[in-house]
C-alpha cells in the first residue's frame, strides 16, 4: 500500500503545488490549488498541505516531487476535509487513500474535533467509492439538500477517537 508524507505549502514548494493537475475529465470535480491557497490565505482555519511519497520523509528538500494536495478546516468541533487532489501521473497507485488515512489520523489528534467529514461532487464515483471504503457514511445536514451539487459524508462517531 502507498504511504504519504504531508508538508505545509511554503515559498519553497508553492510553484510545484500550483503546477499540480488532475486528468481533464476530473477538473469539474476538484478546485484548483490556486483557488485553495487563496482561500487558505484569508481563512486561518484552513490547513493546506502538499502530498509527497513517503520517500520525502526526513529530507529538508525532498528528492521526490509533490504528487498531490490536500486541505482541511478546523471549525466548530468539525474537522472537514475540503480538498484532495492527486496529480494525474500519480493516480491509481493508492496515494488518494493513503492521503485520506493520514489526514484522518491528524484530525484525530485535535481534542476539539468531534466529527470528521468531507464532501464530493455528485457524479464523482471515484471519490464516492474512496470515502465509502474508509467508512464514511452520508451526513444528513440541513444545507445538504438533494439539489446540492455536493454529497456530504462523515465518519461515524465511534470512529473519531
Amino acid at each position: 500500500m502507498a504511504k504519504v508524507h504531508l508538508r505545509p505549502i511554503t515559498l519553497a514548494n508553492i510553484n510545484e503545488c500550483l503546477a499540480l493537475r488532475v486528468e481533464d475529465s476530473q477538473t469539474a470535480f476538484v478546485a484548483s490549488t490556486a483557488k485553495s491557497l487563496a482561500e487558505a490565505k484569508v481563512n486561518g482555519n484552513l490547513i493546506p498541505l502538499g502530498v509527497y511519497d513517503e520517500a520525502a520523509r526526513g529530507y529538508e528538500t525532498p528528492a521526490v516531487p509533490m504528487i498531490g494536495f490536500t486541505m482541511y478546516e478546523l471549525a466548530d468541533g468539525l474537522g472537514f476535509i475540503m480538498r484532495l487532489l492527486i496529480a494525474a501521473p500519480y493516480q491509481g497507485r493508492g496515494y488518494g487513500k493513503a492521503t485520506m488515512i493520514e489526514v484522518i489520523r491528524r484530525l484525530r489528534l485535535y481534542p476539539e474535533v468531534e466529527m470528521i467529514a468531507t464532501s464530493y461532487r455528485r457524479g464523482n464515483l471515484v471519490a464516492a467509492q474512496l470515502y465509502k471504503s474508509l467508512g464514511f457514511v452520508e451526513w444528513q445536514i440541513g444545507y445538504a439538500t438533494a439539489d446540492n451539487p455536493e454529497v456530504y459524508v462523515c465518519l461515524p462517531e465511534q470512529s473519531i477517537k
